[in-house]
């Protein structure tokens, strides 16, 4: 009888592991301060277009699922959006970016002005109209 506890206890237990994790996947949070942060590394500055109020920098690896289908709707996104720009980082032979920038599991994505100001950043695959109510500000702001 105490093995089917013990089974029924781990099952509660992954059931509520697999729970949060699901809980976690596209949340977005805003940056901690509005200011510049720590330098940017070389490769992330690199990719900031100067002309769009807010790139955002997906940080893949190379066998991550979730990355592609990320991909495709940021691309799509940027693509149907004024003023956002996408661009896409493999740190998979990178990881000293991705320890620089905090970023523990891809996809990340960060949303950074034209000077390198983090705006937010999503982890995992994000949902588009949370993004956009996210972003409106940044947006608004270069078409008004």
């Amino acid at each position: 009888m105490t093995g089917v506890w013990a089974l029924l206890a781990v099952l509660v237990a992954v059931g509520a592991i697999g729970f949060l994790l699901r809980a976690r996947e596209g949340r977005i949070k805003a940056a901690r301060t509005t200011t510049a942060g720590p330098a940017l590394p070389d490769p992330v500055r690199a990719l900031l277009h100067p002309d769009e109020p807010v790139t955002l920098v997906q940080l893949s690896t190379t066998f991550c699922t979730p990355c592609r289908q990320t991909r495709v709707l940021l691309a799509d996104l940027a693509g149907r959006t004024d003023g956002l720009h996408h661009v896409d980082l493999d740190v998979t032979n990178l990881p000293e970016v991705a320890a620089e920038l905090g970023v523990m599991r891809t996809p990340t994505t960060l949303a950074l002005t034209p000077t390198g100001v983090e705006i937010l950043r999503i982890g995992g695959v994000p949902r588009r109209d949370a993004l956009l109510a996210a972003l409106e500000d940044h947006l608004s702001a270069s078409n008004g």
